[in-house]
């Protein structure tokens, strides 16, 4: 199968650092080689791909000092695209609404998957404008501010087996954070929850522009306690030292988190999870078995006391059960079949 992905631009695929959809992409195009397809990535020209790179821009958006609108490099970035479109036999997009008005008007099938919140009121809007183009949620939760518009499949988002792998650890000391410092990341309640358990805390996390404010007055005054050490954005290569390492791994967020692909990253390291019920969690977590999913601070420092009940082969054995990369895969090529029958089944007609 001749297929497409189309990235967002902002990071490099696989980012250098933070970046979760851009890191899906990656798992998703090189599980696609790997199953012998014919794939070409649309992407920043600093990816690192086995498939075909096409870059309609030189470098991510994130490390260009040039780049002033960021806007322009996507319209140029569907032209790009849609001049292609004919050499594939589906064309896969992980940019939002970009794509809809002008690959609804050509004949190659076409999804995307949809990486973010949808719960702004322009969403709803935008996607309901075009309710037969074939939408992916990453949870099924995700689909309830739109539950009326084209959704063709829930897949799961997964990693390649051996990115990240447990590692021998002689004493655990310490929580993690992963991720991004923002106010819905819950990273005040993840200090609370540590210092109430006596627990120290490692922060690796990225700060955006967007919230440096944030954490300057809210988050950086916190870091003052001796019990918090925040190490800044970690690499993949660090991660599975930093959370093999960790007695757990604390998601206290406090909002509809999509999917929250640091948990299946923790889970592939064999570190349990202390998550809050929001979003996707539920769906992602197995309450007992990869950690725990809890209420309220309260209800996540118990849970911390009860972290010796869960088998850290356990978690690792439900992350190749669930959220492998070759699973994700399949599931997308699934989905790819069934597009591609209906729309010759549509020319037929």
């Amino acid at each position: 199968m001749r297929i497409a992905q189309i990235a967002p631009l902002f990071e490099a695929v696989p980012p250098k650092l933070y970046g979760g959809s851009e890191r899906v992409v990656s798992s998703l195009t090189e599980a696609l080689v790997e199953l012998g397809h014919d794939v070409t990535l649309f992407a920043s020209g600093d990816s690192i791909t086995s498939a075909k790179l096409d870059a309609p821009w030189p470098r991510s958006l994130r490390l260009d000092p040039d780049i002033r609108d960021w806007v322009s490099t996507y319209a140029l970035m569907i032209e790009y695209v849609r001049r292609r479109s004919d050499q594939f036999d589906v064309l896969h997009f992980h940019i939002d609404y970009w794509p809809n008005s002008v690959f609804t008007r050509q004949e190659v099938p076409f999804l995307t998957t949809l990486h973010g919140r949808l719960d702004l009121p322009e969403f709803g809007a935008i996607y309901r404008m075009f309710p037969t183009v074939p939408l992916v949620s990453i949870s099924n939760n995700q689909r309830q501010p739109l539950p009326d518009v084209g959704w063709a499949a829930t897949v799961y988002h997964g990693m390649p087996a051996n990115l990240l792998t447990p590692q021998p650890v002689e004493n655990r000391d310490y929580f993690a954070f992963l991720g991004r410092i923002s106010p819905e990341k819950g990273i005040e309640r993840a200090i609370q929850i540590a210092g109430r358990c006596g627990v120290k805390l490692k922060v690796a996390a990225k700060v955006d522009k967007a919230d440096a404010e944030y954490f300057k007055h809210a988050v950086e005054p916190l870091l003052a306690d001796a019990n918090v050490e925040f190490i800044g954005e970690i690499n993949d290569a660090q991660k599975p030292a930093f959370l093999s390492g960790a007695k757990a791994l604390l998601f206290p967020i406090d909002w509809p988190e999509p999917f929250g692909l640091v948990m299946i990253e923790a889970m592939a390291c064999g570190c349990p999870v202390i998550a809050m019920r929001h979003g996707s969690v539920p769906e992602v977590m197995d309450d007992g078995v990869t950690g725990f999913v809890v209420d309220s601070v309260d209800a996540a420092v118990a849970a911390c006391g009860r972290l010796h009940e869960i088998d850290r082969a356990g978690v690792r054995a439900q992350f190749d059960k669930r959220f492998t990369a070759r699973r994700m895969a399949q599931d997308y090529v699934a989905l790819y079949e069934r597009l591609i029958a209906a729309r010759q089944q549509q020319a037929g007609a």
